[in-house]
């Protein structure tokens, strides 16, 4: 059995899982600057360094112009 770390959802393979995570609504970020939604895994080359995944956009930095989506579903109850 393949876990997912950010929402514990079970896969019974590896690729499922890995297909999972491009997906996964508990591990994405929003961009304040233009309103791009998009995995986190996509955001980031390094692990530290994160940025806007729209070619058009200059957004970087999570805290700064990028926010996960579940903070802001937190804030807004």
């Amino acid at each position: 059995m393949y876990t997912c770390r950010t929402c514990n959802r079970a896969f019974s393979t590896e690729l499922a899982l890995e297909l999972h995570r491009d997906q996964c609504e508990t591990d994405q970020l929003f961009c304040k600057k233009c309103g791009n939604r998009f995995g986190e895994r996509r955001a980031t080359r390094d692990g530290w360094h994160y940025h806007c995944t729209a070619e058009e956009c200059d957004g970087e930095g999570i805290g700064e112009d990028l926010v996960r989506v579940e903070d802001i579903r937190i804030r807004q109850r």
